[in-house]
């Protein structure tokens, strides 16, 4: 398959690139294209064939549910029950915006795109690129990020075609995205609604608006044996082609931890990367040091995590020590997608 590449670029030929897209996608085929979290992969959520599409070109379990995309807030009610408006009064607060709500689905949304399950993610993305393509495709894409599954999300088209070119029908390059984690997945469908997966609207957030909320134990736990309910709870996610480990402990122990073990896999002939924050970034001495940004700025280091990995691997980096991170506010998803990365392979020190 030839993968069509198209640049927006803001000029008039935009409307007519993002309707080509929807006409794909209204067809069955497949298209990339850019959200404020990271690229998407789209498809048509109503049409079983392209769910089972998406999976194929990710290579991803198809147990592993897929997120529909919406461009109308009342286009929920469609595919989805809101039985106690709670999804209503977290879509006036952050919709559109980096938020998943899971909720029952309805009899029209086919079970290959929630994967077997009678729940569905639904989330109305910000981008406006995004929110047009939606339009143009008929109002319902489902989209997984758009990379290879076990990947790291792709925050740019490079990375996307990386992984996907020759797979899909058509690439959007929107260039790079803004938040550059996925979005926050909380589920509403038990009597405390749930974290699944956190992203950039935290669990305190969440808190101001409903009250209790609840987190998912495999968060930040990877023994899961259980068919996921969102997407990035059960396999392993957002890897580099490197062995990566997060060294937890006390500042100044990290640091000297990560050093031996850099020396330790040299002596071997083995190429070290290192993930520091700028303020500890000057301490190490391996093949590839990277900063992910200050400690103080929880959104810089999320919008440069997944770049990095992909750097790593542009690199040839064979084993990769990550300083770890706090676990509250926007820290709880850097530290679960850091984790997901290293198949919660943690050095405690």
């Amino acid at each position: 398959m030839k993968t069509l590449y198209e640049v927006l670029d803001g000029s008039s030929r935009d409307e007519e690139r993002i309707q080509r897209a929807g006409e794909i996608l209204k067809a069955g085929g497949l298209v990339a294209f850019p959200t404020e979290t990271v690229y998407g992969l789209g498809g048509d959520a109503l049409n079983p064939a392209s769910a089972r599409r998406i999976y194929a070109a990710k290579g991803r379990p198809s147990d592993n549910p897929l997120i529909i995309h919406i461009c109308r807030w009342e286009d929920i009610y469609a595919i989805a029950v809101d039985p106690r408006g709670m999804a209503k009064r977290l879509a006036d607060a952050f919709w559109p915006g980096p938020l998943t709500l899971v909720l029952p689905k309805k009899e029209i949304v086919p079970i290959e795109t929630t994967g077997g399950l009678s729940t569905v993610a639904v989330r109305f993305p910000s981008h406006p690129a995004a929110q047009r393509l939606i339009a143009a495709a008929g109002g319902y894409v489902a989209a997984p990020s758009a990379n290879a599954s076990g990947r790291p999300s792709p925050t740019t088209a490079r990375y996307v075609a990386e992984d996907m070119d020759g797979r899909i029908d058509m690439i959007l390059d929107g260039g790079a995205v803004g938040i550059g984690l996925e979005s926050t997945i909380v589920d509403l469908t038990s009597e405390e609604p749930v974290i699944l997966r956190p992203g950039y609207v935290t669990q305190e957030m969440l808190m101001e608006m409903l009250g209790s909320v609840g987190v998912d134990g495999t968060i930040l736990d990877g023994k899961s044996v259980q068919r996921p309910k969102a997407p990035g709870m059960k396999y392993r996610h957002y890897a580099p082609l490197g062995e990566l480990s997060v060294v937890e402990g006390d500042a100044v122990a990290v640091q000297e931890a990560i050093v031996r073990l850099c020396e330790a896999a040299e002596a071997e002939g083995k190429k070290t990367g290192v993930i520091a924050s700028d303020e500890s970034a000057a301490f190490y001495r391996a093949d590839s040091v990277k900063s992910v940004g200050s400690r103080r700025d929880e959104a810089a280091i999320a919008h440069s995590l997944y770049r990095i990995l992909r750097e790593f691997d542009d690199e040839g980096v064979d084993v990769i020590y990550s300083e770890s991170f706090g676990c509250r506010g926007m820290g709880q998803a850097i530290m679960n997608r850091l984790l997901k990365a290293a198949g919660h392979h943690i050095i405690n020190v």
